[in-house]
């Protein structure tokens, strides 16, 4: 046979011609496609659309989903404390610490030290003392005297560790699992798996510190490679809780709406057009969104309907409180109206960055946080949703044993503690411990991943099935790691 002759397909009465092997092989890659792709619309339910003769566009993404398996929490409120508060200080006593206080640090604890710090960094005693509460006799420092009054709701993880001494990285790392920015937050992860109870809400909402300056940014609540639609949204209280969200003076709802609907229909046909353009579709939803919480969102930061008892608890109206209480009281109020994931930072540039004075430092910030926080418990407990709210404390890292600059401390991430309530854990409790002076985790220890894992499964959702394809890896928010700590579960 001629080389330059191409080979063909035999012919055949009963098929129709034959292209040359090159075309087979196309249209066979072709149908494989096909197949792959028949499977990923009947996963997200086109194909259950279509047999039932609905649309065919792509539904709501942050829609209510059913969770892997039964849950203990059906929300999350997470109080970030930025700048790294001192577990040593607060939540995590060690007699070693008071006995040997003013001394080096052993041999036995130096890795982190050189010869010439050790001397000038000796060891540091708690700045106030610790003293047991409730029925479980949870030890608890004086700087937190109203949230002591709630020990036995308390779950104390005195075990948890990360991967940097840096706040940005390690600020990303216990909002994203990940000391690398742009990846998806636990919020935004949250978002993803369950959805929202309220469509006029967004699912997850940032209630950021007043002050600003959060180290690492507003990354530390994006969405990374996940859809826009996932993102935190940002919201302050007072009138306008989120910018740009009220239309322009003279433009009446009837107006408004019927320009969304001709937005609607034109989208629509363009979605059709492009074969569905995901950040279209994101960009369509949020705004569909934003129209629905121009009657929702200021009604929910509106607190005139709140008694003055229920003001009182929070610390509203006095000077130190007012302003951490009323984003407290703020939190409450979404998480009732079927926002997901609620969160709240305290502490702005610097924050619990306690370097030089650790008194005066954290004697701030916990008088700022301490009434408010306990009276969110006192509030959320009485209302019946704490047993299905999961309230997670706890900043990017602790600190260290060690004194720096003779009355602060430096940072931690090798051992501190983060406190969870309410969702499904143990009340009363401690899990893990750091060493003697309270330097690196050392038993039953909780990796950020670890955490996150535990997190998830209180909400009913196994860590490695919450996944997202991106860049040929299902992506999820434990990387390759973490476990669900199973200890704490009630």
């Amino acid at each position: 046979m001629n080389r330059s002759t191409p080979t063909t397909i035999p012919r055949s009465p009963h098929f129709p011609p034959g292209g040359t092997r090159r075309e087979f092989l196309l249209r066979a890659g072709g149908g494989m496609g096909a197949v792959a792709l028949a499977a990923m619309l009947e996963e997200d339910g086109f194909v259950a659309r279509c047999a039932a003769g609905e649309s065919a566009a792509p539904r709501d993404p942050l829609a209510p989903k059913e969770p892997h398996f039964a849950p203990r929490a059906k929300r999350v409120m997470y109080l970030f404390m930025h700048g790294g508060p001192s577990h040593v200080d607060l939540f995590d006593p060690k007699p070693d610490l008071v006995k040997y206080a003013g001394q080096p640090v052993p041999e036995s604890f130096g890795m982190f030290m050189t010869r010439r710090n050790v001397a000038q960094n000796p060891l540091l005693a708690p700045v106030k003392p610790y003293h047991r509460h409730g029925e479980s006799g949870l030890e608890i420092s004086e700087f937190l005297p109203h949230i002591a009054r709630h020990a036995d709701e308390l779950c104390v993880l005195r075990s948890c560790h990360g991967d940097s001494v840096n706040h940005p990285q390690s600020v990303y790392q216990m909002n994203t699992g990940s000391i690398l920015m742009g990846k998806p937050s636990l919020g935004s992860w949250v978002a993803w798996g369950l959805g929202t109870e309220n469509r006029s809400m967004p699912a997850f909402v940032v209630l950021p510190d007043p002050g600003g300056g959060l180290k690492g940014g507003p990354p530390a609540w994006g969405s990374g490679f996940l859809p826009a639609s996932f993102q935190g949204t940002t919201m302050r209280p007072g009138k306008n809780p989120i910018l740009h969200l009220k239309p322009q003076p003279g433009i009446t709802n009837e107006r408004q709406q019927a320009a969304l609907d001709l937005v609607r229909r034109l989208n629509a046909k363009h979605l059709r057009e492009q074969d569905f353009d995901g950040e279209l579709a994101a960009r369509v939803n949020a705004y569909e969104l934003a129209f629905r919480m121009q009657a929702a969102a200021p009604e929910v930061v509106d607190l005139a309907g709140e008694t003055r008892e229920t003001l009182a608890l929070y610390g509203i109206g006095e000077t130190e409180t007012d302003e951490f209480g009323t984003r407290c009281l703020l939190a409450r109020r979404m998480i009732e109206r079927g926002v997901r994931f609620v969160q709240l930072y305290s502490g702005d540039t610097a924050g619990w960055d306690a370097h030089n004075n650790v008194l005066q430092n954290h004697g701030t910030y916990c008088r700022r946080t301490d009434r408010p926080v306990a009276g969110l418990l006192s509030d959320l407990k009485r209302r019946g949703l704490l047993t299905d709210t999961l309230v997670i404390w706890g900043g990017e890292f602790g600190r260290m044993p060690m004194s720096e600059q003779g009355t602060g401390r430096d940072h931690n991430p090798w051992g501190y503690t983060v406190w969870l309530a309410g969702g499904g854990v143990k009340g009363g409790t401690t899990y893990g411990s750091t060493d003697a002076i309270g330097l690196r985790a050392e038993e039953q220890k909780v990796h950020v991943h670890d955490l996150h894992a535990t997190i998830l499964h209180l909400l009913g959702l196994n860590h490695e099935l919450l996944t997202y394809f991106h860049n040929g890896r299902d992506e999820r928010l434990t990387d390759v790691a973490g476990r669900a700590v199973q200890e704490i579960l009630a």
